[in-house]
């Protein structure tokens, strides 16, 4: 946790709680956007112009949050545009580290050794924690934006000029919907999890736990096509980054286990299908979300990592 641009305690997993035990996530701090031309965004100030090698984007491969734009970089064909460094898995007094662990990077822009310092660097009075993704303009060395959901939205259309515009992750025509349908995956599934995870209470445990069975039920029922819409979506990325990491992860360390990912077919199949697009089984690092999920001390002291599941690292052999 920074204060004033000081780290000052270690880093915990819960970053708020409510009277009743509920987890409760820190908003994003810096919400500005890359655009064409460089005008501002929905959010936030302008002079962020789309240009090839201008922008860094810092992820952990065990973060989905990381992984929604990782995946929208990757589909949008970003890859030569937008360099990537990936942080250490396993979370540290300090939160987020470079290096030090296999597929781990160093910090090529100011050899920092963890993530928080790359914060200060942007706001040396930044308060608050120090997430992924965040995303980094090397021109005026300040952070554009650590908002998932806002990078994927921009990488979707503010490269056009330079890359193939499809696929198109938020269609003018299915908008509404999307969002509709984000809001309530995310509530119930995305931060469902963690809400189960990292619940105080029993109650707050039961009440998350219900949501995140709940909305895998429908999920299930709604997916009689290939994706939730008539085309593939940001809403799968979206679902997509917590179904691969549900049965290896939230299912045991988060009490989560009232069923797995396995035991739905539709989504089962959803989930592989999704995994055999172009280049999205390279964003998923099972060994990676094993460790950092496995590394939270407060929900698993000995730092033990479970030897399965094999169903999923099955499925990840068979993909790569």
């Amino acid at each position: 946790m920074l204060v004033n641009g000081k780290w000052t305690d270690t880093w915990q997993p819960v970053q708020a709680k409510d009277e009743q035990g509920r987890f409760i996530r820190q908003t994003s701090s810096f919400r500005n956007w890359i655009t064409p031309d460089g005008a501002p965004g929905p959010t936030g100030t302008g002079g962020f112009k789309a240009e090839a090698g201008r922008y860094r984007l810092y992820v952990a491969l065990i973060c989905p949050w990381a992984s929604r734009t990782l995946i929208a970089r990757k589909l949008k064909g970003l890859d030569d545009l937008i360099p990537v460094t990936v942080l250490n898995p396993v979370l540290t007094d300090q939160g987020w580290a470079f290096g030090g662990y296999p597929g781990a990077d160093t910090d090529p822009l100011f050899s920092a050794r963890h993530i928080h310092q790359i914060y200060t660097r942007a706001d040396d009075s930044y308060t608050g924690r120090a997430t992924v993704p965040a995303l980094w303009d090397t021109h005026t060395n300040t952070m554009v934006s650590n908002e998932s959901a806002d990078i994927v939205r921009m990488f979707n259309t503010a490269f056009a000029g330079l890359v193939p515009a499809t696929p198109d992750l938020c269609p003018a025509d299915l908008a509404p919907q999307i969002d509709a349908l984000n809001d309530e995956i995310y509530g119930s599934l995305n931060n469902g999890v963690y809400k189960a995870g990292f619940a105080s209470t029993q109650a707050a445990y039961d009440e998350a736990v219900a949501g995140v069975f709940a909305t895998l039920d429908r999920l299930e029922a709604r997916l009689t096509g290939d994706f939730l819409f008539d085309r593939f979506t940001e809403t799968d990325i979206r679902l997509f980054v917590t179904l691969i990491r549900f049965d290896a992860a939230y299912h045991g360390l988060f009490k989560t286990n009232r069923r797995q990912i396995a035991d739905y077919p539709r989504l089962s199949a959803y989930m592989e299908r999704i995994l055999r697009l172009p280049g999205v089984a390279g964003t998923v690092n099972l060994d990676h979300i094993k460790a950092g999920y496995y590394s939270i001390k407060a929900l698993n002291p000995t730092g033990i990592v479970p030897a399965g599941p094999d169903h999923v690292s099955a499925l990840l052999r068979s993909v790569l």
